[in-house]
């Protein structure tokens, strides 16, 4: 089964959209089987990243913005070159396992719409596989 969600994003930052793809799994009504997250966007990406201190988001988008600077040397016309970086660094989705009906993941985990060349409107998808 597959879903699409749409979002508005800031200029730069994680976005939590765990409890999006939670939904979707339980209206699917998969019991075991896998939830892949997608990412449509070339300056965007998914992550999993710890949900209970903000200061990781906040460190992973000024640890990403000093490993990625915007270089002047970056010949690209849009001069978004960073974030085409960053996004294929981190990645268009990931795959959680689904079990008992739900995400299977840590303690400590969410999943995150990673913006680097916001604001803008976006869009995920989540695709549910399983019985």
């Amino acid at each position: 089964m597959l879903f699409d969600f749409k979002l508005s994003t800031p200029d730069e930052g994680l976005v939590d959209i765990t409890n999006e793809v939670s939904e979707a799994v339980m209206e699917s009504g998969v019991l075991e089987g896998l939830c892949v997250v997608f990412c449509p966007h070339t300056t965007a990406a998914i992550t999993i990243n710890e949900n209970t201190d903000p200061d990781v988001k906040s460190d992973f988008v000024l640890g990403m913005d000093q490993s990625f600077p915007d270089l002047n040397a970056f010949r690209h016309a849009e001069g978004n070159s960073d974030a085409h970086i960053k996004s294929s660094t981190i990645g268009a989705s990931e795959t959680i396992i689904i079990s008992g009906g739900k995400l299977l993941l840590g303690t400590w985990q969410n999943i995150y719409f990673c913006e680097f060349d916001g604001p803008r409107t976006r869009k995920f998808y989540v695709k549910v596989m399983g019985g």
